[in-house]
């Protein structure tokens, strides 16, 4: 989810701690509890900070092992160990509880977008993105606001909450039919589908889709029950008996992008003075670009001697903006 939502859940949480009567019998607990949730809730996106190094780095590894489950035990304790320096006196157990439900929480709502995580981490390195929830979703954010002006306004927050959580639940399992319906709705139309890729959108009746056949790539959205295809290509497996191709694929901004991206085209492009690649993620069309790319420029004009002279992956909204990406020092 994003940060906004995260910073919300963590309120709601240390909200929802009064229902444990250790919790609620202490003022000083329940204000540490407050501060773990809301901490623990946002300490998986740490690793945001690889964003001031690449964006390489910060793509190959966000969401990755500060989410795996090694990590999120560490959380809990590590934060835990802080705030008992400034609360010695406390129950450090249901602190640490409380905390590291937050952490949990974090973890377990990521995974219903469609960035997902590497959550299964140290069992499996995949991409866990069930995608059925937008990363940004007004429903569970104005449901979370609104839970906290009804606390301050006086309302019992650990029944508030109860509550709450209580009809997000149902609102998840909603979701999860809807794409239910949806991906049994394209399975009708489409033969020899590999993979389906979705991605809800804000508005809860727009979905966008990628479908993959052994041949080709089908971009488009879902609308009310009805499914527009508004971009095709040709999946092509990556040739790498291709020297070319081969030096590419060992650029750190080439490795990056294919170990997150699901679903992507590339193409080879040839110039006067070097070969350029580009791998394009199909997930995110926006105003008919696909705006999460990596490329790589190689130089082919000695022979075998190939040479990596500039790459860069991100995310870029016009073909001038790349060209301003590839500039010497900006890979």
């Amino acid at each position: 989810m994003d940060t906004a939502t995260h910073v919300v859940m963590g309120i709601a949480l240390g909200g929802l701690a009064t229902i444990d009567p250790v919790v609620a019998e202490d003022p000083a607990l329940g204000q540490a509890v407050l501060i773990g949730t809301l901490a623990g809730s946002q300490a998986p996106d740490f690793d945001t900070v690889l964003k001031l190094k690449n964006n390489a780095k910060y793509i190959r590894n966000h969401r990755g092992i500060t989410h795996s489950m090694p990590a999120v035990v560490l959380w809990g304790l590590l934060l835990t160990g802080i705030l008992h320096l400034f609360y010695p006196e406390v129950n450090t157990l249901h602190l640490w509880m409380w905390t590291f439900l937050a952490v949990i929480f974090h973890v377990f709502v990521d995974v219903f977008n469609a960035y997902g995580t590497q959550a299964y981490r140290p069992f499996t390195r995949r991409w866990v993105a069930y995608g059925f929830i937008n990363t940004f979703d007004p429903y569970i954010f104005y449901f979370h606001v609104a839970g906290i002006v009804a606390w301050v306004a006086g309302a019992n927050p650990a029944y508030l909450w109860l509550i709450i959580y209580f009809i997000l639940a149902l609102y998840y399992v909603k979701r999860y039919f809807d794409k239910r319906e949806m991906v049994k709705l394209i399975e009708e139309n489409f033969e020899d589908i590999e993979q389906i890729v979705t991605f809800p959108t804000i508005k809860q009746n727009i979905w966008r889709i990628v479908i993959t056949t052994p041949s080709r790539y089908y971009v488009g959205h879902a609308e009310n029950g009805q499914i527009t295809i508004l971009d095709e290509f040709v999946n092509k497996p990556i040739n790498t008996r291709d020297p070319i191709v081969e030096k590419a694929l060992e650029d750190h901004n080439i490795k990056a992008f294919l170990s997150f991206s699901p679903v992507y085209r590339y193409d080879i492009n040839y110039h006067d003075e070097y070969t350029e690649l580009r791998f394009t993620d199909l997930r995110y069309r926006h105003n008919g670009r696909y705006p999460f790319v990596a490329i790589v420029q190689i130089d082919d004009e000695h022979g075998e001697d190939l040479e990596i002279l500039d790459s860069y992956t991100g995310w870029v909204f016009s073909e001038e903006k790349l060209q301003d990406k590839l500039s010497p020092g900006e890979s």
